[in-house]
């Protein structure tokens, strides 16, 4: 490997445990920064360290505050070219804005367009993500892309729990690919929810492709925003006949009342990870939290060491 005195992790507010936690699975400390904001509400950025000729890896989930969070990464960036650093990875294990990836009426932005634009001209070399809601967002760049798939460490959890009778369910047709490969892991069979949304937030379970009478269901996505989709579809599996429900999602975005949804539902189990940090106040006995930190350390060690990141999701 190379000599690692090169790789330096800093981080914005966004989620300082998630940095830590990856600096440490690297055997390294934190790069040494003040991200605050100015008295008139800007926000203000020093590097307190030397990072020219490093290669640096800035950890910035673009969450809640989803805005403060953008401008910290895009100006830690600068700051960071501005110091002569090798290259600036931008590690955002949530990408914000990714689901308004396409036009669905007149006259709409496609903000995830603008935000790959944005952190390019702000002179990131590349970018390390975690499932992002729609794939083709990696074109939407002219850099380098590692996309990480959140599945495998689901899948693991899962796995550990030896749960019987197992069918994984998507919540809509759009994560068919998603179930399927965790479906795979599982060697379980897959059941599809068929519903509609008859506007932002509000989902209406149709149908159910698939058989899950008698079966433990393990219902998987993405995102769990709200929660609306998940509680409503979990309902429905156990009117279907599923004996249990547990649900898998990656982000755990969780604004109000998701918790509250949560707690009152047929859901037995939330499992995300941290690639949002979950604040006290929405800890529940029903969500399980999954580090992502030593899956994004390997991927950086890999990018770092200019090895195949790929090799790491080789069955």
């Amino acid at each position: 490997m190379e000599d690692m005195k090169r790789l330096r992790i800093f981080s914005g507010n966004a989620n300082p445990g998630l940095a830590k936690e990856i600096a440490d699975h690297l055997g390294l400390t934190m790069g040494n920064a003040f991200v605050g904001h100015f008295n008139n509400g800007e926000t203000q950025v020093i590097i307190d360290e030397s990072v020219r000729g490093k290669d640096v890896f800035i950890v910035q989930p673009t969450c809640n505050p989803v805005n403060d969070s953008m401008m910290e990464l895009l100006i830690m960036v600068d700051a960071a070219k501005r110091a002569s650093a090798r290259t600036v990875t931008a590690v955002i294990p949530y990408y914000a804005y990714a689901r308004q990836d396409r036009k669905t009426r007149g006259r709409e932005p496609i903000s995830a367009k603008l935000i790959a634009d944005l952190l390019t001209t702000a002179g990131v070399n590349r970018v390390l993500t975690v499932d992002l809601h729609a794939g083709q967002i990696q074109g939407f760049f002219d850099i380098p892309v590692d996309h990480m798939p959140g599945v495998p460490l689901l899948a693991d959890y899962v796995r550990s729990k030896n749960l019987d009778d197992l069918i994984v369910v998507s919540p809509d047709l759009g994560g068919v690919t998603r179930a399927r490969q965790l479906a795979d892991r599982l060697h379980a069979p897959i059941a599809i929810i068929e519903k509609r949304r008859p506007m932002p937030g509000v989902a209406e379970v149709m149908n159910l492709i698939g058989n899950v009478e008698g079966r433990t269901a393990v219902m998987i996505d993405d995102i769990v925003d709200t929660a609306g989709s998940l509680t409503e579809g979990a309902n429905a599996l156990v009117k279907f006949g599923a004996k249990e429900v547990y649900a898998c999602c990656t982000h755990g975005v969780l604004s109000d009342p998701a918790v509250a949804r949560i707690e009152a539902s047929t859901i037995k189990e939330l499992v995300i990870t941290n690639t949002i940090p979950l604040p006290l106040e929405k800890e529940n006995a029903k969500i399980k939290v999954l580090s992502i930190a030593p899956l994004l350390g390997e991927a950086i060690l890999r990018i770092f060491g200019e090895l195949p990141v790929s090799r790491m999701f080789d069955e």
